[in-house]
């Protein structure tokens, strides 16, 4: 198969991977698996295998090994197994974002990315400002029936407040790019930083911005040839444009600030507010799980099942859902310590045995894929399950751009085996 034959075919299903996550998890899933199965012909057909020495991939081997064992020991092996062997799917696409790194034009892919991004934006603004999404969807209320998420923005998502996690999924590899296409001019990265920003606090996600705006900071310090004065004056900016923006919206105003207020305003209320919080009951929860199955935890999407089983549910004090909401309390309870430390020093080798080739050549995609994965790992602020579609696809994109976007670190390029 010629280069430009695998350009041809492959460059359009993996840039439309953005809208595939929107229209849904179904379609993300098929779009995933058909460039899985057409990348593994095209390297049997090709006889590709110098990849197969990367520490990475057998790093990743191992991980999928153990989460096939996960799926024996749970409660339910059939629902641990229909969650854990979906994983190797990722691991293809880790192979086929690597490949493609190395072969196209993939600022390409970026500068489409982009234009999605600002249109969703715009939408989001749109439902923000107007109450309805441009096709109407997100109305707060429906028929007369209030809606069960309020005025929480959607978008796209329709009826899942999930748009400010899609958007953070995407706004360091962007501005990233944007940086390294515009080194001359860095007024263009930045402002798309603020109007990503701005899109993610109009949807109400406290966790979502928490953590984009770590991460903006972490990306300000490792920005070079930019003045310490200019830092400042555009974390000032960012800043003000935070704070005007939750000023001028009661319902902002209340979901970022009036809520933190209210548990502060005694000791009484910091108590009653602690034993009514909603996540501190399900980080206990998730908790108790662990402690009851400290090894091996419950299996991969086991939580529910433990959860929500009466008996237990009575016994324990759970509060069933179907997961903790915390990355942490995620592994311990459905992994336990085993299976805790198994995957996060999988993924933390991995993650920092790159961090010196990364603060080295100032690489501002491999940069800012780094800096949302690092997120993803911050303590207590709750979350999505990090092995769900959604969670895990916006995950892996960033994971396997990190490796692929340097041929330093790309698995095609290495020049070192460990």
């Amino acid at each position: 198969m010629e280069k430009n034959f695998f350009e041809s075919f492959f460059f359009p299903i993996f840039l439309i991977i953005p809208i595939s996550i929107i229209v849904g998890s179904t379609v993300s899933l098929i779009n995933l698996i058909l460039i899985d199965l057409l990348f593994l012909i095209f390297l049997v057909y090709n006889k590709e295998k110098n990849f197969l020495n990367h520490y990475s991939l057998k790093l990743l081997i191992v991980l999928y090994g153990y989460l096939l064992f996960n799926s024996m020991i749970s409660l339910d092996k059939e629902i641990g197994l229909a969650r854990n062997l979906g994983f190797l799917r990722l691991i293809i696409l880790f192979l086929f974002i690597n490949y493609f790194f190395v072969n196209f034009q993939k600022k390409r892919v970026f500068d489409y990315w982009t234009i999605l991004l600002l249109i969703f934006i715009f939408d989001v603004c749109v439902e923000f400002f107007s109450g309805a999404n441009i096709f109407g969807w997100g109305a707060r209320e429906y028929n007369g029936v209030a809606q069960p998420h309020g005025r929480r923005i959607m978008s796209f998502f329709k009826n899942e407040p999930i748009a400010g996690a899609f958007m953070s999924g995407f706004i360091f590899i962007l501005f990233g790019n944007l940086l390294d296409k515009f080194p001359n001019k860095k007024i263009i990265p930045f402002l798309f930083l603020l109007i990503v920003l701005f899109g993610i606090i109009l949807t109400g996600e406290r966790s979502n911005s928490i953590k984009v705006v770590i991460g903006s900071l972490i990306f300000f310090v490792l920005i070079d040839n930019y003045s310490i004065k200019k830092k400042f004056l555009t974390l000032f900016v960012l800043s003000g444009i935070i704070v005007t923006s939750i000023i001028y919206s009661d319902y902002l105003s209340n979901r970022y600030v009036g809520q933190i207020i209210k548990y502060f305003n005694s000791k009484d209320v910091i108590q009653k507010s602690i034993d009514q919080n909603i996540y501190i009951k399900i980080y206990k929860s998730g908790f108790k799980v662990f402690e009851n199955y400290p090894l091996f935890g419950v299996g991969n999407k086991n939580y529910r099942i433990e959860t929500c089983n009466k008996k237990k549910w009575r016994d324990y004090g759970y509060t069933c859902t179907t997961h903790p909401h915390q990355i942490y309390f995620e592994l311990l309870s459905e992994h336990g310590v085993v299976g805790s430390v198994i995957v996060l020093s999988i993924f933390f080798f991995l993650m920092f045995q790159i961090l010196k080739e990364i603060l080295r050549s100032r690489n501002y995609i491999q940069v800012g894929t780094f800096i949302y994965v690092l997120i993803n790992f911050i303590p207590i602020l709750p979350g999505g399950s990090f092995f769900n579609d959604f969670g895990l696809t916006l995950f892996w994109i960033n994971f396997s751009i990190m490796f692929a976007c340097n041929e330093k670190t790309n698995i095609f390029t290495f020049k070192s085996k460990i």
